[in-house]
């Protein structure tokens, strides 16, 4: 039997009962569906957590104070880490090239007759190339793909610099909003403002920005900045020495994990942590590297996503148990034309073929079904799993290919058992 003269005989066969066809795919379909629109799923948790921690370099260690239990609340560690902490880190641990320090409180702040509460960062020089490296924010209207850098961020005057951090200048840049909320579209740069009971200059604003992410675009805390040197936030806005959020850039990437243990070493000696008589140290702080936190959280996403594929597999089964069921009832109802063919010289193989094509036929039409119900299912999906859905479209050559071989496998047995009816019995069958 010819290719072309097989494939019409299983199509004939498979249309014979076209409802009972439809309802057979439907398990295909809903498996194949769920295959791509679960791999979907996977991906985006997998995406979310990349660009979660992407503020977070490969040359970066972020550092923060451990919090203690007390009673069931959380509280500030004895000894936090303090701004003395990072500023001596560079001289004291060789592969550190800097260190990047920030502190948040709130203060009144006031010009003329505007008043009102703000929050207010207190950061170092490099708090823009910070944001400009993080991918999360834009200048409005940045090009798609422009290479981003901290004077971009500026829309008049400056940012301070690493001298004016460490003599605790008073000297402030303000986001666009707050800009306009103090001034109402007046010259800011060279102003004096109010800052609680103090008073600093505005050297600069940021321009308007807006969030990378178009879904996030209307918020507004981007353009409500407030920085000020982290050194001054700390002197003028803090009566006791407060916990300092780090990040370490180390100078080789490659010896990252050997800069974290000479930092843990620089710290436990300022802090004077000492090991217990099991050899344990009792930290009071926190190091934790981009490649720490993926590794867990990939490590999870990907338990996620295998969970979501095994479940989409087990419905692939289903539909092939499905297969199975009505290729056996098709062979019963076709005992006589079995015994026929066979009567009139066909072969073992030729009755397999045609059963295997037949069922390979129904699973291929509920791949490709399925293919296209699992498409129209992410953006569903999506909104399921906070707008994180990416398609993989490796994913569609491979879940048509599973469902056809799924319709193969499943339909083995059926075609074996009518290849081997006895040609005489088949023709008694009524």
């Amino acid at each position: 039997m010819t290719l072309i003269n097989l494939l019409r005989t299983s199509w004939v066969g498979v249309s014979s009962n076209k409802l009972r066809a439809v309802l057979t795919t439907l398990g295909i379909i809903i498996g194949v569906a769920s295959v791509i629109s679960m791999q979907a799923l996977g991906n985006g948790a997998r995406a979310a957590v990349e660009g979660q921690f992407r503020f977070l370099g490969a040359d970066s260690i972020q550092l923060s104070s451990r919090m203690l239990i007390d009673d069931g609340e959380l509280k500030d560690p004895e000894k936090p880490l303090t701004f003395q902490d990072g500023l001596l880190m560079p001289q004291e641990v060789p592969l550190v090239e800097r260190v990047e320090m920030s502190v948040n409180t709130s203060a009144k702040i006031r010009f003329g007759r505007s008043s009102f509460e703000q929050s207010i960062q207190g950061v170092t020089a490099g708090a823009l190339n910070q944001i400009a490296g993080s991918g999360e924010v834009q200048p409005v209207g940045w090009p798609d793909g422009e290479p981003l850098n901290a004077e971009a961020f500026l829309q008049s005057g400056r940012f301070f610099t690493e001298a004016e951090v460490l003599e605790g200048a008073e000297v402030c840049i303000l986001g666009s909003k707050t800009a306009y909320d103090l001034f109402g579209g007046d010259d800011a740069i060279g102003q004096t403002i109010h800052v609680g009971r103090e008073s600093c200059e505005v050297i600069g604003v940021v321009v308007e920005l807006e969030s990378v992410d178009v879904s996030k675009r209307y918020r507004e805390e981007h353009n409500l900045t407030f920085f000020m040197p982290v050194s001054t936030v700390i002197n003028l806005l803090f009566e006791e020495e407060p916990r300092v959020f780090m990040t370490a850039i180390v100078k080789d990437v490659n010896r990252i994990d050997e800069a974290k243990k000479h930092i843990i070493d620089y710290l436990r000696n300022r802090h004077g942590v000492v090991a217990d008589e099991n050899g344990e140290y009792a930290d009071d702080f926190d190091l934790t590297t981009r490649k720490d936190i993926l590794g867990a959280q990939q490590e999870a996403a990907g338990t996620f996503a295998l969970l979501l594929v095994a479940m989409a597999v087990v419905s692939l089964i289903v539909g092939g148990i499905g297969i199975m069921n009505v290729m056996m009832v098709s062979v019963t109802e076709r005992t006589r034309e079995i015994g026929v063919r066979l009567a009139m010289g066909a072969r073992q193989r030729d009755i397999i073929a045609q059963f295997l094509v037949e069922s390979a036929l129904i699973s291929a039409v509920g791949g490709v079904l399925g293919i296209v119900a699992g498409i129209l299912s992410i953006p569903g999906a999506a909104a399921l799993n906070s707008g994180n859905a990416l398609l993989d479209p490796g994913s569609i050559p491979l879940s048509f290919g599973v469902a056809v071989l799924t319709g193969i496998l499943f339909g083995l047995y059926p075609a074996v058992r009518a290849a081997h009816l006895d040609p005489i019995e088949c023709l008694r069958y009524e």
